[in-house]
């Protein structure tokens, strides 16, 4: 099984310890990446595609551990996309 593979199975299990680096991981071998808007964007982030399809959140803070309806957000959004 690959990292990929891995860290899509551990997301789906929607687990309270799934980390922004590894969604950062993940959507980068699901063909996103990161657009940040630069200073002026505080903790606001995009993930974007080659087909201008976007995923947008707030990165967590003060910790780097994602809220349960972050995931879940994301799941959706990557199944209405047709990603997974």
């Amino acid at each position: 099984m690959s990292k990929k593979d891995k860290l899509l199975e551990k997301l789906e299990s929607k687990p309270k310890d799934f980390t922004y680096d590894e969604l950062k991981t993940l959507l980068n071998y699901l063909g996103f990446y990161e657009n940040d808007k630069g200073k002026t964007s505080g903790s606001r982030v995009e993930f974007k595609d080659i087909m201008n399809r976007k995923i947008r959140l707030h990165k967590p803070h003060p910790g780097n551990i994602l809220k349960l309806y972050q995931i879940k957000k994301i799941l959706d959004k990557l199944k209405e996309m047709e990603v997974i």
